[in-house]
């Protein structure tokens, strides 16, 4: 194991959070945007986007091998962003311009709430790696200092 991998570890989670957030404030900033991509000719309300994250070195393999992997770990990576297939949300408002026959507007499938929530979570997730980080950082401080 070597002296920065602790440091390797928390910053791999740390810009993976960010990531989070980043993608959470755009769904947050996206919420009432109805028209957020041309398919087929047709305007589609913004579609909610999640990432993915995955710690590296996993994989289907067996328990040895897995925990050698998990012992030589590098951190997490973010894998991809994916949208949610939720369905879009038909609200009543027939004086909207992108308002079907009916008088409903497709709105995207953002929900603020929960929107806030998973960035609550980031963000004490973010704050975590930033101690967790620090510890390390001190760590390494201290076993250079009983090295003198």
């Amino acid at each position: 194991m070597s002296m920065f991998q602790p440091l390797n570890i928390s910053s791999s989670a740390l810009t993976a959070q960010r990531l989070k957030m980043d993608t959470i404030s755009s769904n947050i900033a996206n919420a009432t945007t109805t028209r957020g991509q041309l398919v087929d000719g047709v305007w589609m309300p913004y579609r909610r986007k999640m990432v993915e994250v995955q710690a590296t070195g996993t994989g289907g393999t067996p328990f040895r091998q897995f925990l050698q992997n998990e012992m030589n770990s590098n951190g997490v990576k973010v894998t991809r962003i994916v949208e949610d297939k939720t369905p879009f949300r038909p609200v009543y408002d027939p004086t909207h311009p992108d308002a079907n026959n009916d008088g409903y507007v497709m709105m995207p499938n953002v929900d603020i709430t929960k929107e806030m929530v998973d960035l609550m979570s980031a963000s004490r997730a973010y704050e975590s790696n930033i101690t967790a980080f620090n510890v390390g950082k001190s760590m390494s401080l201290k076993a250079l200092d009983i090295g003198r």
